[in-house]
């Protein structure tokens, strides 16, 4: 029988990449260029120089990955995109590169939202069982998502303010730290022990977020320090401030998971790489609650990569999901809506 090739690329921030995924779950390449170490210069992404950046890598590494799975387009049954959300700039080269590929091969063309893509991360290890619940955890996103079958998606609880992802690399840049921030907050965390009392997030909706009260307790708490001359440690306040954010993340999730009661809870985003966060998962809510599934991604499919948009770019596929060669980047696509909106 044969596999369901899709190829997808994926530009919503600033790493380049493509990848060739057999029937949603066997990859055939992932090809991420990443521009990390020019953005580490200016201490965050820099939109006009990421866009500019993909322009010039696009092709080689949509070559790079066909080279590498061994494939032709022709071999492709249809070809993924992430539509957004992400940096318009960016986003805007990933869907013309795509749109260029399917209408020169006449290939179908799958528009794929972002953070679908990283709930589907989890099926490159498992398949996934519903109904399922999603702690979504990035840069730019914070989010409790219910699916009660393959392609439903309900926003239960969304951040009123920060992103988890966002107020980790601000509390590490006025640490200190290198960019990207809240990876290093993680680790000097490990060295360090959960010993001041932070600001602990408040929300109407018990499965809301909020973290940009606790970034601004971790301001006040140094400028405290240095208004009184009093020292601190670094690896003490990372740790007391992981301990207060990755705590609020769990306690809404707690509640998602009593009121929802789903097969599966799985961790999708960036910042399900935080080894605090999957030990608070593993330990606090897996041994908890033994009779849901809990699907902790490896951390090669936690970040962004291709690979997640072919996954969930062939659940859309198999759904009836195509876009038109009107289709352009949408940086602020909610997922509910992109489910539907092109079926």
């Amino acid at each position: 029988m044969k596999q369901t090739l899709i190829l997808a690329v994926e530009s919503s921030c600033d790493e380049t990449a493509v990848a060739v995924v057999a029937d949603g779950k066997e990859i055939l390449s992932n090809v991420v260029a990443t521009q990390i170490d020019v953005h580490k210069e200016f201490g965050g992404v820099i939109p006009e120089v990421a866009s500019r950046i993909h322009v010039e890598n696009i092709s080689m590494v949509i070559e790079e990955a066909l080279h590498k799975a061994n494939v032709v387009m022709e071999d492709i049954d249809a070809v993924a995109v992430t539509q957004g959300p992400g940096l318009v700039g960016c986003l805007h080269i990933g869907v013309q590169a795509a749109k260029t590929l399917a209408w020169a091969f006449h290939k179908p063309l799958v528009p794929v939202h972002h953070i679908a893509g990283h709930i589907y991360a989890n099926r490159l290890i498992t398949d996934l069982k519903f109904p399922l619940l999603a702690l979504v955890v990035s840069g730019g996103h914070t989010e409790l998502v219910y699916m009660k079958d393959e392609w439903s998606f309900e926003i239960l609880g969304t951040t009123q303010d920060d992103a988890i992802g966002e107020a980790g690399d601000k509390v590490g840049r006025v640490l200190g730290l290198p960019y990207p921030g809240g990876v290093y907050v993680d680790k000097i965390a490990k060295e360090g022990k959960p010993m001041y009392k932070l600001a602990r997030p408040k929300t109407e909706n018990p499965m809301d977020f909020s973290f940009s009260g606790l970034k601004s307790s971790v301001l006040q708490f140094i400028d405290r320090c240095k208004r009184k001359n009093e020292t601190f440690t670094a690896a003490d306040l990372a740790a007391s401030y992981q301990e207060t954010a990755f705590g609020a993340l769990l306690e809404r999730a707690e509640y998602a998971l009593q009121k929802y009661h789903p097969a599966q809870m799985v961790l999708a985003g960036g910042v399900a790489a935080n080894s605090c966060l999957r030990e608070k998962v593993e330990k606090g809510l897996a041994e908890k609650y033994k009779d849901i599934e809990f699907i902790i991604p490896p951390l090669s499919c936690c970040t962004d990569n291709a690979a997640m948009i072919a996954v969930a770019g062939y659940i859309a596929y198999t759904h009836g999901v195509r876009g038109d060669f009107d289709l352009t980047a949408d940086p602020g696509i909610e997922l509910e809506e992109a489910a539907q909106s092109h079926a």
